[in-house]
């Protein structure tokens, strides 16, 4: 029984409750580390060229922390195109349980070679 399921049989919430705390599918999140590792190799290339031209350091380090900042504004919320490819859950199925005993159930042996 996976995890979702078993929450689910346990709190009797469904699917879209548990799927909110994850909005982003699995092509949403590669995307999304890319443009965040993107931006921030950008910026600070242009952090450094603009620190090295102007002999601040403090240019480089702005230049930097912005980037940071539009990336993680670009990145963290849940924007619609890291949703475009959306999960497809299989339906819970119920587990049986055998209710054979013990002498009942054939013992399964290893072919000797």
């Amino acid at each position: 029984m996976t995890y979702l399921s078993h929450y689910q049989k346990s709190t009797g919430a469904s699917k879209s409750f548990f799927l909110s705390f994850f909005p982003q599918d699995y092509k949403g999140q590669k995307l999304a580390e890319q443009i965040f590792q993107g931006i921030i190799l950008f910026s600070a290339v242009i952090g450094f060229i603009c620190g090295y031209i102007t002999e601040q350091f403090g240019w480089t380090v702005y230049i930097v922390m912005a980037g940071f900042a539009l990336s993680c504004l670009l990145t963290l919320p849940p924007w619609p195109i890291y949703r475009r490819n959306p999960l497809k859950w299989l339906p819970v199925q119920e587990v049986a349980t055998d209710d054979k005993k013990p002498a009942d159930r054939k013992v399964k042996r290893h072919p000797k070679n």
